[in-house]
């Protein structure tokens, strides 16, 4: 096998951030519900919203846009004590992860009374729907079950051509449309996915001085598909 005896160099690992204005948001008819529903607040149909839908689907930047509009305060689902019931009586809630463990259910009972009797809102995202989070205190179920739930569907050609020129654009790379099409046939159809090979794109390119090009993105992928089974 031919040895590859281009020049490369170490990555630095720095960190991209992602833009998480309203302005970057991709919308299409897989996630319109949800932004709909953020956008509407705070003529929600109900005090407590659930966003639900796969990693990396786009939970964390509609959470954060319903941040910058409402001012809600978030909280960790693993213990909900005195100061979080305090920041609900004054205003908006937000939960990231709610069916993650380990969860004060109690403490989540009483948040989402709190945000009901003060008339405030909580907006919990989560990867699954409430019927599947395992939740074991019965009066907390009875309560999820009132919440207005939306989920976010599998992402469509458009959400995903969208989101992977966004996240090469979020770290100042221009990419060749033909690359972004070659990558939608090639890989899961996850923006997690998308992310991850986003990642792995830029640092080969880093490291070996070139261009993204769809030869690069076949060798990554192929890398990344052959470490999933290793």
């Amino acid at each position: 096998m031919r040895k590859d005896l281009r020049p490369r160099q170490l990555p630095l690992d720095l960190a991209h951030g992602e833009a998480f204005s309203r302005d970057d948001l991709v919308v299409t008819p897989a996630n319109e519900r949800a932004v709909a529903l953020v956008e509407s607040w705070p003529d929600w149909p109900a005090p407590v919203v659930v966003l639900a839908g796969p990693a990396g689907s786009g939970k964390t930047h509609l959470s954060e846009i319903w941040c910058d509009c409402s001012g809600a305060t978030p909280i960790e689902v693993g213990t909900i004590g005195p100061d979080a019931l305090a920041a609900a009586e004054e205003g908006p809630i937000l939960i990231d992860g709610a069916d993650m463990l380990p969860r004060d259910e109690t403490g989540l009972f009483h948040l989402i009374n709190t945000v009901r009797v003060a008339r405030t809102n909580l907006l919990m995202t989560a990867r699954s729907l409430p019927a599947a989070w395992g939740i074991e205190l019965p009066d907390l179920f009875s309560r999820l079950k009132a919440a207005t739930v939306v989920e976010i569907e599998a992402p469509d050609d458009m959400l995903l051509a969208g989101v992977i020129t966004k996240l090469f654009a979020d770290r100042q790379i221009a990419i060749d449309p033909r690359v972004v099409r070659f990558l939608m046939r090639r890989i899961e159809r996850s923006l997690a996915t998308a992310r991850d090979i986003v990642d792995k794109l830029d640092r080969a390119a880093l490291e070996r001085k070139m261009r993204i090009t769809r030869a690069l993105a076949a060798e990554v992928i192929g890398i990344a598909n052959e470490a999933a089974f290793d």
